[in-house]
C-alpha cells in the first residue's frame, strides 16, 4: 500500500465518525503491516503534564504513562517537534522498553497550539527513519489532529 492510499484509508475512517480510539486503533495496524521495518507502532495521549499509552501494535512496554520531562517522547512533546534517534543506545533520554530497539521516531500530533497526543515508532535496526518517514507521519499527524 502507498502512502497515498495509507494517507486516504484514514481520511475515510475520520469521515466515518466512528470513535478516535478505533481511528487511532486502525491506523496503528495499517502502519505496521505496511512499514515492516516499523515493529512497534503506538499513539500517547496527552493527560494533564503525562503522555498516556494509548493504542498500539508491538511488544508490550512497560511505558504507559511518561512524564514531559522524561524520554524521548517527553521531549518530543515538550520541545512540540518530531525526534528521530537513529540509535536509542546512543541517546540518554531513551526509556528503554525492548532489547531488540535500535531506532525510534516521535511525531507530535497537535491541535490548534497544543501537543494533544503523540505518532511513536520503533524499529529494530539502526538509522531506519529517514526524512520521508518524518514527512510521511507528520502528515499522519495534521489528518488525525481534528479527532482529538
Amino acid at each position: 500500500m502507498t502512502e497515498k492510499e495509507i494517507l486516504d484509508q484514514i481520511q475515510n475512517l475520520i469521515a466515518s465518525k466512528k470513535p478516535k480510539d478505533l481511528v487511532l486503533t486502525e491506523t496503528v495496524r495499517l502502519l505496521k503491516e505496511s512499514f515492516p521495518k516499523y515493529n512497534w507502532v503506538g499513539f500517547y495521549l496527552m493527560d494533564g503534564n503525562e503522555l498516556a499509552l494509548g493504542p498500539y501494535l508491538g511488544k508490550p512496554t512497560p511505558h504507559t504513562r511518561i512524564n514531559l520531562s522524561s524520554g524521548i517522547c517527553g521531549a518530543a512533546a515538550r520541545e512540540e517537534q518530531t525526534i528521530i534517534v537513529s540509535d536509542v543506545k546512543a541517546d540518554p533520554r531513551y526509556l528503554a522498553c525492548s532489547l531488540e530497539t535500535k531506532s525510534e521516531i516521535v511525531v507530535p500530533i497537535r491541535k490548534g497550539e497544543r501537543v494533544v497526543g503523540e505518532i511513536d515508532i520503533d524499529a529494530d535496526e539502526l538509522d531506519a527513519f529517514e526524512e520521508q518517514d518524518k514527512n510521511f507521519l507528520e502528515e499522519v499527524s495534521i489528518l488525525l489532529s481534528p479527532i482529538f
